[in-house]
């Protein structure tokens, strides 16, 4: 995968997540390291051992892993030539006990977790190489019993000891009236008397040190050299033996390297297997069946780092639409409900269980290409829409079948119109290689493309209008709207721009429009009646056009030549661009330029200008504009004709005649849903 999708989709606070489950080196290591798989059935055997694993562990068990605590460094060091220490070989025999007990405790339960009990099962006891470390090795130092000559030599050690105590008590007991203080000391090893300075020639023996203040010497009495030397050399004897037991038993170890890395291995392996089952019992993960045809069907899903504050998602794609258009307020989960898919799906295909509800389905995809995020760089020098661009550029250029593509907020950072377009052509080219696409929108030609193209459908994030609140849930098969008045004045817009805002967007084009005709036919008294018939102002419709676009009136001036000018511009403008407004009426065929579809009229012409059309069995809201008459209703139909027989079901039109009649108690009539 991608590491900007595994970035932008946290995936690897995921991974540091697993890994922190994880009690060795090893299972912290697969938990890094961890990627998303390809292989179908690969990827449902690692999730039903995950589960089973998990299982075991809500049932309480405590699985007895061993730490691998300093196994990393014998490891490491196995089979090079270097000498293990005492404290080596104590961590390997807790290690070989370890793993004897977990195999011992597995045993146990072969039956409810079969897949989990065949790892512990494939370890080797090595029974022989721990009764050796035990016999030679305790509380990390060499048994006196390790071996014969090393027992003698210890004898002769705690013998000259003993003389040498006995021959301190004596001097002690001389010297106790000149020595500095009553106790004894080590200098360089060698055990000294502390003599007062003056009295140290009545004390045998070299100096081997004095005070800082000297006013006393360290002497190590004549008495005891002859039992140093003789312990000194002991000593090294002793060393001698217990280095040349620690490589015997360090041959004996290189003996037993294959057993001892299949162990370490499988104790990793298991750890990371369980380390993934103790994250699933702490975010409610569940196992999914895997598919590789672009089916997903979750209920209940939360994002693995929010489970606590998120709604629930409910999500399908891949059976009666590869695409989904999502459309909602801006703060509704858009965003998360992106990532959520995203995120989820990598968690599956590395072996994870997911936080979604019983009997999920998801998809294994061989690409996850994401574009989140608006991507500005000043280094680089990209603005928003450069940013979307270069990543889109990318996403075509792998997408495939087998690829599930996120876009979050399509057509943003560029002209509408043509950012529009763009996203539309870009939505058909994928389509048409076959990805699963999810994409976020604002725009509402986007959602009538959806509506009206086999292969995509829209969804809708949940909006309460009463309380201005976002409810975060999905709903598929409905466009939604962005509240951007509602959210403007929740968060502190002031309400007379609110008000000027819905004005410009409902009536402020017509009414501008009205007002310049208005200015231009009053300071032009000179204009011939034709020429003033045919003047007027023309402008681009939009659902919302910016106030630029509002027209200023025109004020007079007493230059005739400039009038006359102004007046040519003007006829050559309407020459170049204005034509006869059609009026559409309900049956009216019209022609949809931008979804290459064609539908019927079923609403007449708005205050803003938006038409209803009936495309697909749903009825969508587009402006004049973009509308084309195709065949004109009364070609059509027959004079005096019911409309309703096109536009509303047989069942409806019963509903509807019997309501004249008479009041039915819980009779409804349900209408297409409006885009």
């Amino acid at each position: 995968m991608n590491e900007n999708t595994l970035r932008t989709l946290h995936y690897f606070e995921i991974q540091k997540n697993v890994a922190s489950c994880a009690r060795s080196y090893l299972g912290k290591r697969h938990a890094h390291n961890m990627k998303p798989m390809n292989d179908v059935h690969w990827i449902q055997t690692r999730l039903e051992e995950t589960a089973e694993a998990a299982l075991m562990l809500r049932y309480g068990a405590s699985i007895p892993t061993p730490s691998l605590d300093g196994m990393e460094t014998i490891m490491d060091l196995l089979g090079t030539g270097y000498l293990f220490s005492e404290r080596d070989f104590s961590h390997l025999a807790q290690f070989l006990r370890s793993c004897a007990q977990l195999l011992k405790y597995m045993e146990g339960k072969s039956e409810i977790a079969p897949t989990v009990s065949r790892y512990a099962a494939s370890m080797m006891l090595m029974e022989s190489l721990l009764s050796e470390i035990e016999r030679s090795i305790h509380n990390g130092r060499i048994q006196d019993l390790a071996s014969k000559e090393l027992t003698r030599i210890r004898k002769k050690i705690m013998v000259n000891e003993e003389r040498m105590k006995r021959k301190l008590d004596s001097l002690l007991s001389k010297h106790r009236s000149i020595m500095q203080e009553n106790v004894i000391s080590q200098r360089n090893g060698r055990t000294v008397l502390p003599i007062k300075k003056e009295f140290r020639k009545l004390v045998k023996g070299s100096v081997l040190d004095e005070s800082g203040s000297g006013q006393t010497v360290y002497i190590e009495p004549v008495e005891l050299m002859s039992l140093h030397s003789e312990l000194a050399t002991l000593q090294g004897d002793e060393s001698r033996e217990e280095m040349k037991i620690l490589g015997e038993l360090t041959t004996l170890t290189e003996s037993y390297s294959r057993e001892i890395a299949l162990n370490t291995e499988t104790v990793g392996i298991l750890d990371f297997l369980l380390a993934k089952a103790k994250y699933a019992v702490t975010m409610d993960g569940r196992v999914v069946q895997v598919n590789a045809e672009g089916r997903v069907q979750i209920q209940r899903a939360h994002h693995p780092l929010m489970v606590e504050s998120m709604v629930p998602l409910d999500f399908t794609i891949g059976t009666n639409y590869r695409s989904l258009i999502i459309t909602g307020p801006n703060t509704g989960g858009k965003t998360i409900a992106l990532k959520t898919l995203g995120l989820l799906t990598l968690m599956m295909q590395s072996g994870l269980l997911v936080p979604v509800g019983e009997g999920g389905t998801m998809s294994v995809y061989s690409e996850i290409a994401v574009d989140i995020g608006d991507g500005q760089s000043m280094e680089q020098a990209l603005s928003t829409f450069s940013a979307h661009i270069r990543n889109m550029i990318g996403i075509l250029e792998q997408a495939n079948s087998s690829t599930l593509v996120l876009i979050d907020e399509m057509a943003s950072g560029t002209d509408p119109g043509e950012g529009v377009g763009l996203s539309i052509a870009m939505l058909e080219e994928l389509h048409r290689r076959g990805a699963t696409v999810v994409a976020t929108t604002h725009f509402g030609e986007i959602k009538h493309f959806a509506a009206a193209t086999p292969g995509f459908e829209n969804a809708r994030m949940e909006f309460d209008t009463v309380t201005l609140q976002p409810l975060y849930r999905l709903r598929i098969g409905e466009a939604g709207q962005s509240y951007a008045y509602a959210i403007a004045l929740k968060l502190g817009m002031a309400q007379h721009i609110i008000d000027r805002s819905k004005s410009i967007s409902d009536q402020g084009v017509q009414q501008n429009h009205s007002s310049t005709e208005k200015c231009i036919t009053e300071h032009l008294p000179t204009l011939s009646g034709e020429t003033e018939a045919n003047v007027f102002v023309q402008s681009e419709a939009t659902d919302a056009p910016p106030v630029a676009d509002i027209a200023k009136p025109i004020m007079p001036t007493n230059a005739a030549s400039q009038t006359t000018s102004a007046m040519k511009s003007m006829k050559a403008e309407e020459t170049e661009t204005s034509v006869p407004a059609t009026v559409f009426q309900k049956g009216d065929r019209v022609y949809i330029g931008y979804l290459d579809q064609t539908g019927t009229v079923c609403e007449v012409e708005d205050a803003r200008g938006n038409i209803g059309i009936m495309l697909r069995g749903r009825k969508v809201k587009i402006h004049k504009k973009r509308l084309k008459l195709h065949i004109a209703a009364d070609q059509l139909y027959p004079d005096n004709y019911d409309l309703d027989i096109v536009f509303e079901s047989k069942e409806n039109r019963k509903k509807r005649k019997l309501m004249g009649r008479k009041h039915v108690e819980g009779l409804q009539i349900e209408l297409p849903p409006d885009e």
